[in-house]
């Protein structure tokens, strides 16, 4: 890919704008580089549909049909030199009308603006390129479904119905050969991954075919890759998404800390994730959904947020399981649940928060951009890590109040960083894929919010789950504002 653009994506816009200037190039050239153009464009075109053309780039196709449309019957008659050499005897014709430009102005302008759509949306819009991980692993992942015996399933009437969680590892794994398959971004197969960027785009309210992009994206990890043989046991990492979230949202932030010798776990939740896919290939859809009622949203939310906690300290016991060999899996003999971290995005990272309190086995929490919603927050001894956007306290007036509460309850040091330029999804991979709209994805481009997000994620990880010497907000403070939480008092350290 280039520019967001394939090969012969890039040919066929600029053949297509070459169509739109031929127009006014002088009488000798036109015809030769419209001829030249037309070629082009047709080639590339078919190129295109037999590929499956994006639609990104349907507009450059109708914009260059009708400049087609237009120039070629010119094109096919007799060249003028012929005519003037045309026999006495035989009639004359009358040269093509050709509209005055003042007339054909508007057609070419709708035409040109077609053609330039295509790049712009192709720019807004682009396949997902994945950063590549920065550490000595390279990255495996593979998917496992696990059900809770002890919990029917909050969601549903159903009696027989329990728990059902979906989860996916990104691990350390072995060098690979040059060429291998790397795993699809949404999903196991093409149809989950259609199916998941549909629901996500149906939740956000948006255009299926917006998020078609990110449906055929590959990551940097290797499906069912064998786990690396050097590095132990590997400390482990849970991950639980937004509200109305995916397992896979986070994946530049999770192959990252993979490839640094960290062991991620991410969970779909049920009913709450945009859709979650079964082994058998059921598609359980969200029913997550605002009421407009300020109450009863944050009646709400608490209720999610603590299914998710329980789905966080049920598949620890799960990973507890697999590593003992009770599950049948490559990680077992090579997770270390005794330095877990949970962790979790904006709904995600209160769930992390209230795990912690009730599940003393995470030794960890980082909190991406999440205010807590616990309506009885109590102690707990977890070191946090809260990255944070920028926050209008017009627009949000609560949210730093209550986070600040729940740091200030940990009897470990704890910190929150707010970082510069960042927007809400700016710790996700969506701006990877969305429109670099500040409001949107924040203003620090593509990739550098996700380096940021995972630069600070491995220096917490490293210092409070392997005991990495040295001071932990040094290293911190220089991605933003940061303020350090202690057990009974609070220090702001400015970035």
């Amino acid at each position: 890919m280039t520019l967001g653009m394939s090969f012969p994506e890039i040919v066929v816009v600029l053949g297509a704008a070459l169509l739109v200037v031929a127009r006014r190039l002088p009488s000798r050239a036109r015809r030769p580089v419209t001829m030249g153009a037309a070629a082009v464009v047709l080639l590339s075109a078919t190129a295109l549909v037999l590929a499956g053309v994006r639609w990104q780039f349907v507009p450059v196709l109708a914009g260059a049909a009708m400049l087609l449309s237009f120039t070629l019957p010119t094109l096919l008659r007799r060249p003028a030199w012929r005519l003037r050499w045309r026999p006495a005897h035989r009639s004359a014709h009358r040269p093509a009308w050709r509209a005055p430009w003042w007339l054909a102005l508007p057609g070419w302008a709708v035409c040109a603006g077609l053609i330039a759509a295509g790049p712009v949306a192709a720019w807004a819009f682009p396949v997902p390129d994945f950063p590549e991980p920065s550490g000595r692993f390279p990255v495996g992942t593979l998917v496992m479904e696990w059900t809770d015996p002890a919990r029917p399933e909050p969601a549903t009437s159903a009696p027989d119905d329990q728990r059902t969680v979906v989860v996916q590892f990104w691990y350390p794994a072995r060098g690979s050969a040059t060429g291998t398959a790397r795993s699809q971004y949404l999903g196991r197969t093409q149809r989950e991954a259609r199916v998941v960027s549909h629901a996500a785009a149906d939740y956000l309210g948006v255009p299926g075919f917006l998020l078609d992009g990110a449906s055929t994206a590959r990551t940097r990890s290797v499906p069912g890759a064998a786990v690396a043989g050097a590095g132990g046991r590997f400390p482990v990492v849970l991950f639980s998404p937004g509200l109305g979230g995916v397992r896979t949202q986070n994946t530049a932030w999770a192959e990252e800390l993979a490839s640094l010798g960290y062991v991620v776990v991410a969970l779909d939740h049920p009913y709450d994730s945009a859709a979650v896919v079964l082994t058998g290939g059921r598609t359980i859809r969200t029913r997550v959904a605002a009421t407009g009622d300020e109450r009863e949203d944050e009646r709400r939310a608490a209720g999610w947020t603590a299914v998710r906690a329980d789905d966080l300290g049920f598949v620890l016991t799960q990973l507890g399981r697999l590593d003992r060999g009770e599950i049948a899996g490559p990680l077992t003999g090579r997770l270390d649940t005794a330095r877990a971290a949970v962790t979790g995005h904006s709904i995600g990272g209160a769930a992390a928060l209230v795990a912690a309190r009730q599940d003393p086995r995470f030794a960890a929490v980082i909190d991406l951009d999440g205010a807590p919603h616990d309506p009885e927050p109590r102690p707990f001894h977890q070191p946090v890590l809260a990255l944070t956007h920028p926050v209008d306290p017009a627009d949000n007036p609560t949210y730093i109040p209550r986070l600040t509460q729940v740091l200030d309850l940990s009897t470990a040091t704890s910190y929150r960083l707010t970082v510069p330029g960042t927007s809400h999804l700016t710790f996700t991979d969506a701006p990877l894929y969305l429109p670099p709209v500040p409001a949107l994805a924040g203003s620090l481009g593509r990739t550098e919010g996700l380096r940021i997000t995972a630069a600070t994620s491995a220096a917490f990880l490293d210092a409070t789950l392997r005991g990495k010497p040295g001071d932990l907000a040094a290293r911190l403070s220089p991605y933003g504002d940061l303020t350090v939480h202690h057990a009974d008092s609070e220090v702001r350290s400015g970035g």
